[in-house]
C-alpha cells in the first residue's frame, strides 16, 4: 500500500511538471510575445483613450524650491494617425537607444575572449580539483555561482565536472551534478563580481524608472553589495542541502567509477600564470587611478560615486576579462595574434544574435507602453490601490519575489520577464517609496530560485541528459525532485537575507539606496 501511494504521489508530481512544461512550451517565443504585447498595448490604449482614462498625481519640483506640482496624465491612443506617424519614425532609435544593448555588448567582448581562450574553463577546473575533501561541496556550489559571470559556461563545464569530482572522492556523481547545477542556475543572482546580466537588468530598470523620473539611472552595480552577501548565503544553503538532504537520499552509487581526468595541461598551467600576472598588473593600475583622491579615475572633486571609474565600470570590467584572457591565450597557445582575439570577440557577439532579436521587440514594447501613458496610469492606480489596502513595504516586496518565482516556471528567459515586468512594477513601487534597485533585487531573487525546477529553462534538458549518464531511468521528474530542496532552501534563505537587508536599510550597491522619496 505504501509503495502504491508513493507511486501515486510521484505520478501526480510528474503530471504537474508535465503540465508546466507543456504550458511553457505552448507560449510563443519571447520575441513573438513582445510583438503580441505591443499590439495589445496599441489596442488597449485606443480603448482607454476613448473612455477618457486618466490619473492625477503629485510630484516635487526640485528646481522650484521643492514645490508640489499636481500632474494629470491621460491615455494616448496609439492607433491615432498622429501617434502612428510619430511611432514609425522612432522604431529604429527605440532599438539602438535601448540602454541594455550597448552595455551587454561591451562586457561580452571581454568575457568572450576569457571564455574562448580557455581561461574560464581552466580556472573552474583548477579551483574545483584543488578543493580539499571537506570543502568539495561548498567549492562546487561556490564555483557554480561564480561561473554565471560568463553566462552558460557553468552549465557546460562545471555541471558535468561536479559529478566527476564527487566520484573522485567516492561520492555519488548525481549529488555533484545537483550541487553544481544549484550553484550555476539557482545562484544566478549571486556573485562576487558583476557579469553580463547586471548591465542588462540595469538598463531595463533605468528605462522603466524614467517613466516616473526621467533623470534616474540604475547602475550595473546597483545590486552588487546584496549579490556579494548572497554568494555566501547560497553557498552555505547549497552545501547543507547537498550533504544533508540530497546525497543521503541518493544512497551509495553502484555504477562504474569512470577515470575521466580534468587535470590541467602544461600549456593551461602556463596560461594561468600569464593571466594571473596580467590581472595583478591591471588591478594595480586601476587602484592607482582610483584610490588617491586626485587619481585619474576620480571625479574632479575627488568623489568616488560620481567618478569616471563608476561611470565607466562596464568598460573597466570588460578589460578585467579581456586582458587576462589574452594573456592566458598567449601562454596556453590558444591565441597567436590579433586576428584570434577578434575572432573570439566575433564568436561571442554572434552568440547574442537571439538576444538582439529579443531586444528589438522588447524595445518597441517598452517605448510603446511608455508613449501610451498606460505604464504611468497603471503604476499610479496600482500604487494608490495597494496603499489604500495597506499592502505596502516588505510584504509587497516578498509577494513580488513569490510572483516572479511562479512566473519563472513558465517563462524561463530572465531578460524577457524583466522587460515585461519592469515597466509596471518599477514605477509602481517607486510611488510606494521603494527604489528601482530594490524592485530589481526582489525580481532577481524570485527569478533565480525556481530556475533549477523549471522544465522550460533552456539548459534544463541538458541537465536531464547529465543525470541520465549516471541513472538511465532519470527524467524530468527525477531532476526536479532532486533539485526541489535547493529551490525551496534558496527561496527561504534569500527572503530571510532580504528581510534583514530591508529592515536595516542597507544600500544594495554603491550609490544604490533601498528606498525612493515617494
Amino acid at each position: 500500500m505504501a509503495k502504491s501511494n508513493s507511486l501515486q504521489k510521484k505520478s501526480l508530481v510528474v503530471r504537474a511538471l508535465d503540465g508546466i512544461e507543456h504550458a511553457g512550451n505552448a507560449l510563443p517565443s519571447p520575441a513573438t510575445l513582445f510583438l503580441v504585447l505591443t499590439i495589445a498595448v496599441m489596442i488597449i490604449s485606443a480603448i482607454c483613450a476613448k473612455l477618457g482614462v486618466s490619473v492625477t498625481y503629485e510630484t516635487i519640483d526640485t528646481a522650484n524650491g521643492n514645490a508640489i506640482v499636481e500632474t494629470t496624465v491621460s491615455a494616448v491612443n496609439l492607433l491615432s494617425v498622429e501617434a502612428i506617424r510619430d511611432l514609425i519614425t522612432k522604431i529604429v532609435t527605440n532599438f539602438t537607444s535601448f540602454f541594455a544593448l550597448g552595455t551587454v555588448f561591451t562586457i561580452i567582448l571581454g568575457v568572450s575572449v576569457a571564455d574562448g581562450s580557455g581561461m574560464l574553463s581552466a580556472l573552474l577546473r583548477k579551483a574545483a580539483t584543488s578543493a580539499p575533501r571537506s570543502l568539495v561541496t561548498a567549492m562546487v556550489v561556490f564555483l557554480g555561482i561564480m561561473s554565471n559571470i560568463a553566462s552558460s559556461t557553468g552549465y557546460v563545464v562545471l555541471v558535468p565536472l561536479g559529478a566527476i569530482l564527487f566520484m573522485a572522492f567516492g561520492r555519488h556523481p548525481i549529488a555533484g551534478l545537483a550541487a553544481a547545477f544549484a550553484g550555476v542556475s539557482g545562484g544566478w543572482s549571486a556573485n562576487l563580481l558583476i557579469g553580463t546580466n547586471d548591465p542588462m537588468f540595469a538598463g531595463m530598470s533605468t528605462q522603466a524608472a524614467n517613466m516616473l523620473d526621467p533623470n534616474y539611472v540604475v547602475s550595473p552595480l546597483c545590486n552588487w553589495f546584496f549579490m556579494f552577501a548572497s554568494t555566501f548565503v547560497i553557498t552555505a544553503i547549497g552545501t547543507f542541502v547537498t550533504d544533508k538532504i540530497v546525497e543521503p537520499r541518493l544512497g551509495k552509487y553502484e555504477g562504474a567509477i569512470e577515470g575521466e581526468s580534468n587535470d590541467l595541461t602544461a600549456a593551461e598551467k602556463r596560461g594561468l600564470k600569464f593571466a594571473g600576472i596580467a590581472a595583478l598588473i591591471y588591478i594595480a593600475l586601476i587602484l592607482i587611478a582610483v584610490v588617491p583622491t586626485n587619481g585619474l579615475l576620480r571625479s574632479a572633486t575627488g568623489g568616488f560615486l560620481s567618478s569616471p571609474f563608476m561611470s565607466g565600470i562596464i568598460f573597466i570590467m570588460m578589460l578585467l576579462f579581456l586582458i587576462p584572457g589574452i594573456a592566458f591565450g598567449v601562454g596556453a597557445g590558444t591565441i597567436h595574434n590579433d586576428k584570434d582575439v577578434v575572432d573570439l570577440m566575433t564568436k561571442g557577439i554572434s552568440g547574442l544574435s537571439g538576444f538582439m532579436v529579443l531586444i528589438f521587440f522588447a524595445a518597441q514594447f517598452t517605448n510603446f507602453f511608455t508613449y501610451s501613458n498606460l505604464g504611468t496610469i497603471l503604476s499610479v492606480a496600482g500604487a494608490n490601490f495597494l496603499e489604500s489596502v495597506g499592502f505596502v513595504g516588505l510584504p509587497l516586496i516578498i509577494a513580488l519575489i513569490l510572483l516572479t518565482a511562479i512566473i519563472n516556471l513558465f517563462i524561463a528567459v530572465d531578460s524577457a520577464k524583466w522587460a515585461i515586468m519592469a515597466p509596471v512594477f518599477v514605477p509602481m513601487f517607486m510611488r510606494l517609496g521603494m527604489s528601482p534597485e530594490l524592485t530589481q533585487a526582489a525580481y532577481r531573487i524570485g527569478d533565480s530560485c525556481t530556475n533549477i525546477i523549471a522544465p522550460t529553462m533552456p539548459f534544463f534538458v541538458l541537465t536531464v541528459a547529465f543525470f541520465q549518464k549516471y541513472n538511465k531511468k532519470a527524467g524530468i521528474g527525477t531532476v526536479v525532485s532532486t533539485m526541489l530542496p535547493y529551490s525551496l532552501g534558496f527561496l527561504l534563505g534569500w527572503i530571510v537575507l532580504f528581510i534583514i537587508w530591508y529592515v536595516l536599510g542597507l544600500p544594495l550597491g554603491p550609490g544604490s539606496p533601498m528606498f525612493y522619496p515617494a
